[in-house]
């Protein structure tokens, strides 16, 4: 007999895009809808979007499983569907054991109520007794970090603080199945590796945990398994090398650097970034970036007005979400001069030393202290291997992401 603790079959979530709340319709509506009906049909259907269709899986009870696929894939509205929160418009899913949540900061916190306060409700609300969620008080505290204020109404904690309180009754109350969204990346990097150290404890004692995530090196670290979904579909099930493999793989061809009708985005808007080019030095274009050699990135701006005191920065990421390389204004310690309407900002580098492989770039835009835009995903660039150390001999690949100039020469002193 199979020790599922979720079973999902023909799971679908669908949305009507922008629908309006109907008024009350007369006798008189009703009868006229009845001879106008397939056309209103047709048209209420063109106005359809699924953001899940067709799901169907199996999680055995203490898997640690990721869920990864691309903004949009349905990801975060599978966790609410079976966190019941949001109700499936086909398909059912089955859920066997006490669920604890995590899917947004705060989730189920009561902000009039104090830290201490929140903890019992949220305990009750898994059904445990007071005595189960005292014994646990303590240990809950410490690992939030929030013992000066855990008499304090919730509504004047900060993010981080909420954040760690949630998590850490979320994690410590004893649920048989923990749904964990994307909140981690709201605390800082301390808190983040706690957190996962703590999810891989619980998941090691049999916890079942659902993670969602953009950051592939905390699915690999936490999860055995992954489930990819693409566009509101099941794409691809099982051992998480494997998926996450075959994520990237879909990925790694995005080489489309026009961001002018990228929606992804944020910040306030008025002067954007509309596309990146990457060409050698006097400006011949390149289809992507060469160790050793140099290279100038000129982006596109797209603005109404002049954009005064911008700091412009360009992160690289390797595939797995970890940032390798900044090229931030800032850093240079001087102001950039004003940028015209349909401007563009020039990166001159002097000299590659990034290791071949490919990369995702992450854009951040900022004009006068305000934030203006911020790409997170801008596509990805690859860096071919161009002879870094004149040797003739390919650098390894995998072995590093960053290169620099070295030698070797033996101690003169013959120690």
């Amino acid at each position: 007999m199979s020790d599922a603790a979720i079973r999902v079959e023909n799971l679908g979530k669908c949305f009507r895009i922008g629908a309006r709340r109907e008024r009350y319709k007369t006798f008189r509506d009703t009868v006229a809808g009845l001879f106008k009906g397939s056309r209103a049909e047709k048209k209420a259907a063109s106005g359809l979007f699924w953001a899940l269709k067709d799901v169907s899986l199996e999680i055995q009870r203490g898997e640690a499983v990721g869920i990864i696929g691309r903004n949009g894939a349905g990801k975060s509205t599978f966790l609410k569907i079976l966190a019941r929160i949001t109700e499936p418009t086909e398909g059912y899913a089955e859920i066997r054991g006490r669920v604890g949540s995590l899917l947004e900061v705060g989730t189920g916190f009561h902000p009039e109520l104090t830290g201490r306060e929140n903890v019992f409700l949220n305990g009750a609300i898994l059904g445990m007794r007071a005595a189960e969620i005292q014994a646990k008080l303590d240990e809950i505290v410490a690992f939030a970090e929030v013992e000066k204020f855990i008499d304090m109404p919730v509504k004047h904690y900060s993010s981080g603080m909420y954040l760690r309180l949630a998590f850490s009754v979320a994690a410590h109350l004893e649920p048989e199945i923990l749904f964990v969204d994307e909140v981690l990346a709201v605390g800082d990097a301390m808190f983040q590796r706690k957190c996962l150290a703590r999810m891989r404890e619980v998941a090691d004692h049999g916890l079942t945990v659902l993670f969602v995530s953009h950051n592939m090196a905390a699915i690999q670290h936490l999860c055995t398994k992954a489930v990819l979904l693409t566009q509101g579909r099941l794409a691809l099930a099982g051992p998480v090398e494997r998926v996450v493999q075959g994520y990237l793989k879909a990925t790694a061809g995005k080489q489309d650097l026009n961001l002018e009708s990228l929606a992804d985005r944020k910040g306030a808007g008025e002067v954007r970034i509309r596309e990146i080019r990457i060409t050698t030095p006097d400006g011949s274009p390149l289809s992507g970036l060469v160790c050793g050699k140099p290279a100038r990135l000129r982006l596109g701006l797209s603005n109404c007005r002049p954009a005064d005191n911008p700091r412009i920065s360009l992160c690289f990421l390797d595939m797995m979400d970890q940032r390798i390389m900044l090229l931030d204004s800032k850093l240079l310690g001087k102001s950039l001069p004003p940028v015209g309407p349909r401007g563009s900002l020039i990166c001159d580098i002097p000299c590659v030393t990034l290791a071949p492989g490919q990369y995702k770039i992450e854009l951040w835009l900022q004009v006068k202290e305000v934030l203006q835009d911020w790409i997170s995903d801008a596509g990805t660039v690859e860096v071919l291997d161009g002879d870094f150390f004149r040797s003739g001999i390919a650098l390894a690949p995998g072995y590093q992401f960053a290169v620099m100039d070295f030698a070797w020469r033996p101690a003169a002193d013959g120690c």
